[in-house]
């Protein structure tokens, strides 16, 4: 994975040089520190109630709730959804964890308006430290220790690919729409894109990067991004059915002759944002004027001692998975 330099958050929280975007993530981090962890407690809905968190002792259920964004996610609620799955991941009782959004969207990407606007006012730490949060869920995710599902019934754009891909198991229905659309707005594909996409048989991946376009339900099936494929009439069915499968599959196992379930184990693990009137003005205007020096740029060292390297914890779930 491409190393990408992100502005530390002492920086910016302690007395950085920029006292707008300073408040701005120190009021960011005061609300992360306030929110519901989730300890079974149910309080009343309010509207700031962008993610639920719901389910019982043994399944839980995160749900993205801004319907009206399209579910696009901002600072709070990656560090949101963060504290939560950290809190799972260590819960003995917890076995599995679903991904999910309200409305018609699973979820649409990163609340990009906001980080292009603070960037072209000069704010760029609040870029970084969105980015730095963003990405540092996506890895949780792709390396968490126990089984996760992401239900996608709708939209499922940039960001919102970050948070399903990684799941072990990934569930689509007819609503499903895939889109990479980055390039179109100045951006490129992140979020652990260049490890699914590039995963994709022969150039689909280089395609859907490339063109944006967009994938429904069957297609993102058929091409290997999905798991399963699931009509919508029946995604609640499955949801609500979890608990009761996995009540009679922990049974059945407990019941096992301990040995075989073992040697079993062991020979398995072998075998368009602002303006939207869609005529961007780009600078350069035309891919032939881009040359290799302009693309380099975006590779190499940053020269700013106030920047450092994102470097994700070693959190390898290969044993993990080698005992699932």
């Amino acid at each position: 994975m491409n190393e990408r330099p992100v502005r530390r958050d002492s920086d910016h929280v302690n007395g950085g040089n920029d006292d707008n975007v300073a408040g701005i993530d120190h009021d960011v981090q005061i609300q992360c520190s306030n929110i519901n962890i989730g300890l079974g407690i149910k309080k009343k809905k309010t509207e700031e109630e962008i993610v639920l968190f719901t389910g019982n002792s043994f399944v839980k259920v995160v749900i993205l709730n801004r319907p009206k964004k399209l579910n696009s996610l901002n600072h709070e609620m990656i560090c949101q959804i963060k504290s939560n799955l950290e809190l799972y991941e260590n819960d003995p009782l917890v076995q599995l964890v679903i991904l999910k959004g309200n409305g018609k969207a699973f979820c649409a990407g990163g609340d990009v308006v906001s980080v292009i606007t603070s960037s072209v006012a000069g704010h760029w730490t609040y870029a970084a430290s969105f980015y730095k949060k963003q990405l540092t869920l996506d890895h949780l995710i792709a390396t968490y220790k126990k089984p996760t599902v992401s239900l996608m019934n709708g939209i499922v754009m940039g960001g919102g690919a970050g948070l399903s891909m990684p799941t072990r198991f990934r569930v689509v229905t007819e609503k499903a729409v895939f889109s990479m659309p980055e390039a179109s707005i100045g951006l490129f594909p992140d979020v652990g894109a260049n490890y699914f996409l590039s995963r994709l048989p022969g150039f689909f991946g280089e395609y859907l990067g490339l063109s944006g376009a967009r994938l429904d339900g069957a297609e993102i099936a058929a091409c290997g991004l999905a798991t399963h494929f699931v009509p919508s009439t029946e995604e609640h069915e499955s949801e609500n059915g979890a608990e009761k499968w996995i009540t009679i599959a922990l049974s059945f196992i407990r019941s096992s002759c301990p040995t075989s379930l073992k040697i079993f184990l062991k020979s398995g693990s072998r075998a368009k944002l602002f303006d939207k009137d869609n005529k961007p003005k780009w600078e350069p205007s035309k891919l032939e004027l881009v040359d290799e020096e302009m693309v380099n740029q975006y590779f190499r060292n940053i020269n700013d001692e106030e920047w450092e390297y994102l470097r994700f914890p070693d959190r390898s779930n290969y044993q993990i998975a080698c005992k699932l």
